[in-house]
């Protein structure tokens, strides 16, 4: 068994990491259910904290690299599982790391995101997606909302579209404040993202042609893509960028020069 310390030792939440520690257990088991971790499968858990969901991963078999930027919590977790087979320590930022240093392909990803940098590791995964089968991720509410809205909605912007052109996206639930510590201000949501093929928006030029899009969201695409080579006939410009399907941004991005 690890040896967990008491909670007076735990080392406190840092707020330049933006830590929320997750302490309810009924949560911590319904993240790991939805991770349907097999035996012997390896996984990499991006900001393993205190090892609350760590431990449930490797109860199910999982074999763990876990990537922790916190020197603190570094030393805590090799205290708790040091001794466990199926638990390995990486030492670094993720945002510096890439997925194929941690862990050989394929795996799986499990992680209580930084609300700070949730959306540049979301980036980085899409980069690496071919690495991975599936990720099961927990975001702020606000953010999910963003990476989940549909074409039309308030809530869709670029992150919207470069998510969803790389991931299949399934919201799975919502949690409570309470069930962190410190709690946050926020609510905070669980989303599974399963990766799609290769397509037009890993291109760099084509992200940039979606960015442009939404950089004056009140205003139609012939103004806030002046400037870009692209075809109106294919499009009605006199749109705006909400109101475009991926299948849409994907017809206006090979008509690019």
């Amino acid at each position: 068994m690890p040896n967990v310390r008491t909670l007076h030792e735990h080392p406190a939440a840092k707020k330049r990491f933006g830590q929320n520690f997750l302490v309810d257990r009924n949560i911590i088991e319904k993240i790991a259910a939805a991770a349907n971790i097999t035996a012997g499968e390896r996984v990499i858990e991006i900001g393993p904290g205190r090892g609350a969901l760590t431990g449930e991963i490797i109860a199910a078999g999982g074999v763990v690299s876990a990537v922790e930027i916190d020197r603190d919590l570094q030393v805590l977790l090799l205290e708790m599982f040091s001794r466990t087979q199926n638990f390995s320590l990486v030492p670094h930022d993720i945002l510096q790391t890439r997925l194929a240093d941690v862990a050989p392909p394929p795996f799986k990803v499990v992680g209580n995101l930084p609300y700070n940098i949730s959306t540049a590791i979301l980036e980085r995964l899409a980069d690496e997606r071919q690495l991975f089968t599936d990720a099961v991720l927990m975001f702020q509410r606000e953010v999910a909302m963003r990476i989940l809205a549909e074409p039309n909605s308030a809530e869709r912007g670029y992150l919207s579209v470069v998510a969803q052109a790389a991931f299949t996206i399934e919201r799975l639930f919502d949690i409570g404040p309470q069930a962190f510590r410190p709690q946050p201000k926020v609510w905070s949501t669980v989303v599974r993202i399963t990766p799609r093929r290769e397509n037009v928006f890993d291109r760099g030029e084509v992200r940039s042609l979606v960015q442009k899009g939404f950089s004056q969201r009140r205003k139609m695409l012939r103004n806030t893509l002046k400037g870009v080579a692209v075809s109106s006939e294919v499009l009605d410009l006199s749109r705006r960028a909400e109101s475009l399907t991926l299948d849409e941004w994907s017809s206006l991005a090979e008509t690019l020069n």
